[in-house]
Order: structure tokens, then sequence, then C-alpha cells
């Protein structure tokens, strides 16, 4: 059974990723989480902020282990890397181009403005990071290059997402895993 606490964390990273924090209200969490007020305080007497950090946590925790898991399971970098954006690629689609890229709204909208979720964004994109230079490096590439590559992996990935949401289409992402996967593969 879910916790209550756990419900209001799940609930705002959903509503997170679909509209953002600046349009994500306390009221319309406590609704959708059918979570009492006082239970919200209780959890997060730091209200919104202190939400959103814990929220964007497991948000990038979750996608942390996904990444990881998806590139454990083919043994090649250029191939391992290029399955996992196609299925982001069929994940969005999936979700009717609502969802995808749960870090990207919150990192544009806040990084001037909350130092906190700035923070946790960014130690989040390093996690991301090196889970792919990780993957790079099994396969041969020097440390410098495996660390320039993850950060052009995850632009990428973040930018192919934007591009699939706004014009309602998986194939920036398609196109974003082929140019990946090749230049991975160029670069063993």
């Amino acid at each position: 059974m879910t916790s209550t606490r756990d419900q209001i964390i799940e609930t705002t990273c959903n509503l997170l990723e679909m509209q953002g924090y600046h349009a994500t209200g306390l009221n319309q969490i406590i609704k959708e989480s059918s979570s009492p007020k006082g239970s919200l305080y209780y959890h997060f007497p730091g209200g919104k902020e202190e939400l959103a950090v814990e929220a964007v946590r497991r948000v990038g925790d979750i996608v942390l282990e996904r990444i990881q898991q998806n590139l454990a399971l083919i043994s090649g970098p250029a191939e391992a890397i290029r399955s996992f954006i196609m299925n982001i690629a069929l994940n969005v689609e999936r979700s009717g181009f609502r969802t995808g890229g749960p870090i990207t709204t919150i990192a544009l909208e806040t990084a001037s403005s909350s130092e906190a979720l700035r923070e946790e964004c960014q130690r989040i994109y390093t996690a991301w990071q090196a889970a792919f230079v990780e993957k790079l490096r099994a396969g041969g590439i020097s440390q410098d290059h495996a660390v320039d590559m993850s950060v052009m992996i995850i632009a990428s990935i973040e930018g192919g997402v934007i591009l699939c949401r706004t014009g309602r289409s998986r194939k920036p992402l398609e196109q974003v895993a082929q140019a990946i996967g090749e230049w991975v593969k160029h670069s063993l």
C-alpha cells in the first residue's frame, strides 16, 4: 500500500512533468493525490519547493535506474545507447506527447529562481551523465572523451524530447538515436 507521502510525491512527479512547476499548485496536488491538506504540510513543511525537490529527486533516481538497466541489456555501447533513446521516443509517443523529459521543464523554469531545485536538477543530470560515461568507458572510450560524449548524449536526448513533444512526432528522437549510435560506433 502506498503511503500518503508517496501519493503526494507521485502526483507531484506527474504534474510537474506534464505542466511544469509554476502551473502546478498545491491545491491541485492535494486534490489529485486525494490527500488531506494537513498531510502535505506535515510531510513537506517547506511547502511547494521542498515537495518539488523531493519529486524531482524521485523521478531523477527512477530515470537513472532505467538508464542503467537499459544500457546493461546490450553489451555494445553504440547499440545500447541507440536502443535506449529509441525506447524514449516510443514512450513519448505512447504518452500522447504529454510526457518525456521529466527534469527538463523544471530545470528550465527554476534554474534562476530556486537554488534548491537547480542543485537537484544538476545532481540528476550529473548522475545520468555518469551512467553513460560508465557504458562508454566499458566500450573502450577514454575517460575525457566519454565525459564529453555524455554531455552531448544528455543534451541531445533532452532537446529531442522537446522537439518530439512540440512536433507531436517521435522522429526527432529517432534521428538523435541514429546519430548518437553512429557517433559512438565511430568513436570506439
